[in-house]
């Protein structure tokens, strides 16, 4: 009698193998799939959470500076995790190629035109700083010219009794300070100033603010004199504050930031 059970043997070794390189194939495509396109929009997902989370972590602080600042407060803290980049503090004194705000009376400086410094966050991934500047939230992509505002300073014009009223708020450090992951930014009342500056009849006053190099924020500044503050623009970056008479009321305060 015939019989085939020999040649069932060696069929079935060979469809085990066939099917274990199949499904070996499957997985590893699947893995590679996964790694070229998943992991990438995943990253991209990461940074751009980070981003956010910073957005809402600046808008604190510049809340904590109001307090500061405006009310008097002492002392504030804020804890928050820096995550995806780096928290910087440029101390307005010492830091390189600073930013400036600078307001001019026909042809004299009636603000001296010193640095505010500023608190900025760097991310690598997003390619996106975010900095705390006098008072006010700004946002720019590194790779791309422009920028945008997401919360204004406290800075008035009163059209009735024809009057400016502008905070320039400056960090003082002790040391260049940096700190990604968790941190908590500490800062401290400082120096203070109040000034008024009487405008005389026929004296036209302007506004402008110099960029740092390296954190070009002007457009958002830039924006917000024209349609923040409804000032109307005498020549490139410059935007006329007021005509005399009137008066300029102008803040200074320095915040002590002793961590972050």
């Amino acid at each position: 009698m015939y019989s085939s059970k020999g040649s069932s043997r060696s069929d079935a070794g060979v469809s085990e193998a066939i099917g274990f390189v199949i499904i070996f194939t499957i997985i590893i495509t699947g893995i590679g799939l996964v790694t070229l396109y998943g992991y990438p929009v995943l990253l991209q997902q990461q940074s751009t959470a980070n981003v956010q989370v910073m957005e809402k972590n600046m808008i604190v602080l510049q809340n904590d500076l109001k307090g500061l600042s405006y009310n008097m407060d002492p002392y504030s803290e804020t804890s928050m995790n820096i995550g995806g980049g780096t928290l910087t503090v440029y101390n307005a004194s010492y830091s390189l190629s600073p930013a400036t705000f600078k307001v001019i009376c026909n042809g004299i400086t009636v603000i001296p035109s010193n640095s505010t410094g500023k608190m900025q966050y760097q991310s690598v991934d997003a390619q996106t700083n975010i900095a705390l500047e006098n008072g006010a939230v700004v946002m720019r992509m590194t790779t791309i010219n422009g920028s945008s505002m997401l919360a204004t300073p406290r800075w008035f014009y009163d059209s009735t009794t024809n009057t400016a009223a502008l905070y320039l708020i400056s960090f003082n450090t002790t040391s260049l300070m940096s700190r990604s992951g968790i941190g908590t930014v500490s800062m401290a009342r400082g120096y203070s100033n109040y000034s008024s500056i009487q405008v005389p009849q026929g004296t036209v006053c302007t506004v402008s603010y110099t960029p740092d190099p390296t954190g070009d924020y002007s457009v958002a500044w830039n924006t917000y004199f024209s349609n923040g503050m409804g000032l109307a623009q005498s020549s490139p970056g410059v935007y006329t504050l007021l005509t005399g008479p009137g008066q300029i009321v102008v803040y200074q305060d320095q915040i002590n930031v002793l961590s972050v």
